[in-house]
């Protein structure tokens, strides 16, 4: 599941880089993906909007098992 999880991040890096941000995979625990943003998008005012309808949405897509994705700050 994490590998699948890795690929589809790595899917979405390029459009995440292009606003100056970046995505990293931090882990798959409990049926939630825990992911950090840096960059542009660590503090970007639209960061909700970027994992729920996005980030969260496109990997629910991919895997429907998962049920949700948390940025944490580390």
């Amino acid at each position: 599941m994490e590998e699948k999880i890795k690929e589809l991040i790595d899917d979405l890096r390029p459009l995440i880089n292009q606003d100056g941000g970046d995505i990293e995979f931090i882990r798959y625990e409990d049926k939630y993906v825990y992911i950090k943003l840096s960059g542009a998008c660590s503090h970007c005012f639209y960061q909700d909007d970027t994992l729920s309808f996005g980030i969260e949405a496109y990997l629910k897509n991919e895997i429907p098992e998962i049920e949700g994705v948390i940025n944490v700050e580390l």
